[in-house]
């Protein structure tokens, strides 16, 4: 399948460049594959499209400050953006400079704290600190907003580029779709009886990477660390025997679920995974989905159109352009079922 076909024009206007004033003020398009009728909703009334015995599966990783800028010794600005933490004072990262570093350079960064480049594996620096890389990024880190975002980082995105039961630091960029949840839609949905459990998936900078190859099938995917626990898997298969449904809060969510499938079993893991998700994929767990609006020619849109059909993605993306609904990490919201 060719990329073009998942390209659509999109006003500027519509890419939600702040949150609104509160999380669930958000819309919500409702899409029922099976009868292939969608509603214009608020998100306010997402239990109302749930049952008891449901299970929601969340993301519970961390956005950390991984936004850093500084110099090279020959005073030469440099932008990098942490990708994986890899114990108190080591990290892959992503670089921009004017003059890619080469191994042994240094990197001043500020309040004294420096880096010494130790090697490049394809786009990513792996990096040693004279410090502590955790105490560093609170310090020093910016929030990473992500590209189409054209400001730069406020304290206000400090809280709600966060979901509220974020718990395992790791994430670059928030899991969006979980952006929407606040204190009272949790109790909501708890005092329905639907139920909640937590996949662990840190999101890498490759979620923004875009896809070059006009053959989707030659797009290479980036790798991210994910955790489904037994907690988890035993949610899962009760919900299931009780003839419940499997909702994925979010595409890491379900990523992490599909990718920890074997022989048509959950399994409890932690490992990587490089899942690409694209049309005439056969998925295995999960009955619903509920996610944001993704960039054109996005492997994220291209996983939604694998969940209810690229002619009906497409289709659905033209009627939430229409109705004018906010796209992307602080836009609105759907719930694909």
């Amino acid at each position: 399948m060719k990329k073009s076909a998942f390209n659509f024009d999109l006003p500027a206007e519509l890419i939600a460049q702040y949150p609104l004033a509160a999380r669930s003020d958000s819309r919500l398009l409702v899409y029922r594959r099976a009868t292939g009728q969608h509603e214009h909703q608020a998100f306010k009334n997402l239990p109302d499209y749930l049952d008891a015995n449901d299970l929601l599966v969340m993301n519970d990783s961390r956005v950390i400050p991984a936004r850093l800028y500084g110099e090279k010794a020959s005073g030469g600005k440099v932008e990098l953006l942490v990708e994986r933490l890899l114990g108190h004072d080591k990290f892959w990262a992503h670089i921009k400079a004017s003059k890619s570093p080469k191994p042994g350079a240094v990197i001043r960064l500020a309040q004294d704290w420096q880096l010494t480049v130790l090697e490049k594996t394809d786009d990513l620096y792996h990096c040693q600190l004279n410090g502590d890389v955790d105490m560093m990024l609170h310090a020093i880190g910016h929030i990473p907003l992500p590209p189409y975002i054209t400001r730069e980082d406020e304290s206000l995105d400090l809280n709600r580029y966060q979901t509220i039961y974020a718990r395992h630091k790791g994430s670059v960029a928030a899991p969006t779709a979980g952006l929407h949840f606040d204190d009272e839609m949790m109790q909501r949905l708890q005092a329905k009886g639907i139920q909640i459990a937590y996949a662990t998936l840190h999101v890498g900078a490759g979620t923004f990477r875009p896809v070059r190859c006009d053959n989707i099938l030659d797009h290479k995917m980036h790798s991210e660390r994910f955790t489904v626990s037994e907690a988890l898997r035993d949610a899962v298969v009760k919900t299931k025997q009780a003839g419940g449904r499997v909702i994925a809060v979010g595409t890491t969510a379900l990523r992490s679920l599909e990718s920890a499938m074997c022989d048509g079993e959950l399994q409890a893991c932690t490992r990587d995974t490089a899942i690409f998700i694209y049309p005439g994929y056969q998925f295995q767990l999960c009955d619903g989905l509920i996610t944001n609006f993704h960039l054109p020619e996005s492997t994220l849109l291209m996983l939604v159109s694998a969940f209810i059909g690229h002619e009906q993605a497409m289709e659905l993306y033209r009627i939430a352009i229409e109705q004018r609904y906010r796209f992307f990490s602080y836009g609105d919201a759907s719930l694909l079922l």
